[in-house]
């Protein structure tokens, strides 16, 4: 083993924050070949694998510059998600559907699915599950509660009202801030949460 193996990641990031750009090419080659390998498992050509691996680490850069990287010892963990996202986000922004209008400029596309899900599309879907789930556990408890109820356990706002002990509207209320809300989380963390 040697010695640029036995030094920890947290060890060589610290060194290149200080100034020492070495330390930081020590630990993209230590992971390049996992990262690579797992973007290009996902992406399927080797020219996106590598903007994408290259984009990866230009994040990672300016994360560590703007000080956004906390020392947990998860540096692989931690890159893997930026891969991850970075990917996700790629097939978000390319997917393409094509439009065939009728005479009547009405797209037949928008009411029928003309492809098989790939496994792309289901890794994006999860993601976007992900994202939704995580999104909603920053609502106010109040509003966190009636979104579950309506959303995921499909209760009317009269049953709604009824469990949770308020009015009607004061659900309605509750629901609206929710997803006003929501929005605004979804337009601060920059998230794309959909497939096309």
């Amino acid at each position: 083993m040697s010695s640029k193996q036995l030094i920890s990641d947290q060890i060589l990031i610290r060194q290149y924050l200080e100034g020492n750009h070495h330390s930081l090419e020590i630990v993209i080659n230590r992971y390049k070949k996992r990262i690579f390998g797992y973007i290009l498992l996902i992406v399927k050509d080797t020219h996106l694998a590598e903007d994408i691996f290259q984009d990866t680490f230009i994040k990672v850069i300016n994360k560590l510059r703007s000080g956004s990287y906390n020392e947990e010892g998860k540096f692989l963990q931690w890159v893997m998600r930026i891969a991850h996202n970075l990917t996700i986000d790629h097939f978000r922004k390319s997917k393409r559907i094509p439009t065939i209008k009728n005479k009547d400029e009405y797209d037949i596309f928008e009411t029928i699915k003309i492809y098989d899900e790939s496994i792309e599309d289901l890794i994006i879907t999860k993601q976007i599950h992900q994202d939704v789930k995580n999104l909603v556990e920053l609502l106010p408890k109040e509003q966190k509660e009636v979104l579950i109820m309506r959303h995921y356990a499909n209760m009317s706002f009269k049953e709604i009202s009824e469990q949770t002990d308020v009015s009607i509207n004061t659900a309605l209320g509750r629901m609206r801030y929710a997803l006003i809300n929501l929005r605004k989380l979804i337009k601060e963390k920059n998230l794309i949460l959909t497939n096309y």
